[in-house]
């Protein structure tokens, strides 16, 4: 696959560049400084320069012309409330909307494990602007006609991947490694479109958990 990672300077999308590489897939590593586009070089990538929070769906899409797949693993990082509506919802959704109108078929977002309409975060919480975000975004994908999938890992620690997971639970922690080892098998793996796999780290294999 020709794959566009939006948030290929991220902590998940460092540890996935290399490893759509190893799949034999070609990355456009999509980044908003110029400062981060030497990284994404190094790891295997193509860099390309966008600031997704600031560009138009018609930028966007023009990015992601000629490419098999799209993953977001972009995101405002907290804080500001309102630039986290800005990434994690605005710029999600045009990026949605743009991956539609580049022709582009696939989707797989990362979100987060709680992402459902009651997960419980009060609104006075200051969690509360990044759970309506991300579930307004994932709502928005759902909604579209891309063969989509959502991943929903728990608490992401820095910890190393296991290559080991546990897609029954609805709390706990999950390692960034873990989760760039879960989207690059939900790329090849066509059961999970349509699929919202929350998941954190466990003991079953990777690998098995897609069938491979």
């Amino acid at each position: 696959m020709n794959v566009a990672l939006i948030g290929a300077h991220g902590k998940v999308g460092r540890l996935l560049v290399p490893i759509l590489k190893d799949h034999h897939n070609t990355v456009s590593g999509i980044v908003r400084h110029e400062s981060q586009l030497p990284l994404v070089e190094e790891l295997g990538g193509t860099p390309v320069l966008l600031d997704v929070e600031h560009a138009s769906t018609e930028e966007i899409t023009e990015a992601l012309r000629g490419h098999d797949a799209v993953v977001w693993s972009a995101g405002a990082g907290g804080g500001d409330p309102e630039r986290t509506y800005a990434v994690d919802r605005d710029a999600a959704i045009r990026s949605m909307d743009a991956a539609v109108a580049a022709g582009v078929p696939r989707y797989v977002m990362v979100s987060w494990i709680g992402s459902v309409p009651d997960h419980g975060i009060p609104e006075d919480n200051s969690f509360f602007p990044y759970a309506d975000a991300k579930l307004a975004a994932d709502d928005h994908l759902r909604g579209t006609d891309l063969d989509w999938t959502i991943l929903g890992p728990g608490t992401l620690t820095n910890h190393p991947a296991t290559g080991t997971i546990d897609v029954e639970a609805e709390k706990g922690d999950t390692s960034r490694g873990n989760v760039a080892l879960v989207v690059a098998e939900s790329l090849r793996s066509p059961s999970t479109v349509g699929q919202f796999v929350r998941f954190v780290d466990g003991d079953t294999p990777v690998l098995e958990v897609f069938g491979r």
